[in-house]
């Protein structure tokens, strides 16, 4: 079964990568998995797009499909799945505040933060906030309909899947 495991900022995840690809046995294949940050263009991977925006290169050792981005932000993927926002937030969340749109991934990081402050700012758990909200609405949200709307999810969940059934 994968485990994840969320190492904090942008630099201390791609250092614990690096350890993981150096400490890794055959059965096991370390992801990195990170926000893109920005729009990504559409010729880039995942491995490129690191290497334009933050200067990352890829890992001696490392695989194209290790690298995997998420988004512009996490919270990005939460748009896809706007019923259990409701749900997690409860009374007073208004989803008529959220853009509709099938490209979340496209969907510019500050306006999505502040799509989700707008929504829940009267709601029962309040104005949404990253540490206070951000995994336990991750563990809420319907994948499959992140997978739809989202390919670097769909791309993340066919490498998880092809190396569960190989192992």
């Amino acid at each position: 079964m994968p485990k994840i495991v969320a190492c904090g900022g942008r630099d201390k995840t791609l250092q614990k990568f690096r350890v993981a690809l150096q400490q890794a046995d055959p059965d096991h294949i370390p992801l990195l998995l990170v926000d893109s940050e920005g729009p990504v263009r559409s010729h880039m991977k995942s491995w490129q797009h690191l290497s334009s925006r933050d200067g990352w290169e890829r890992p001696k050792g490392a695989q194209d499909e290790q690298g995997h981005l998420m988004v512009q932000c996490m919270e990005s993927w939460f748009l896809a799945d706007v019923p259990a926002l409701e749900i997690f937030f409860g009374a007073g969340f208004r989803s008529n505040t959220l853009a509709n749109r099938n490209d979340i991934e496209n969907i510019p990081k500050k306006d999505v933060f502040a799509q989700l402050e707008a929504a829940s700012r009267d709601s029962r758990k309040g104005r949404y906030r990253k540490g206070s909200h951000s995994f336990s609405l991750l563990k809420q949200i319907d994948p499959t309909k992140v997978i739809q709307r989202s390919p670097f999810a769909k791309r993340l969940v066919d490498t998880l899947k092809a190396h569960l059934i190989s192992a």
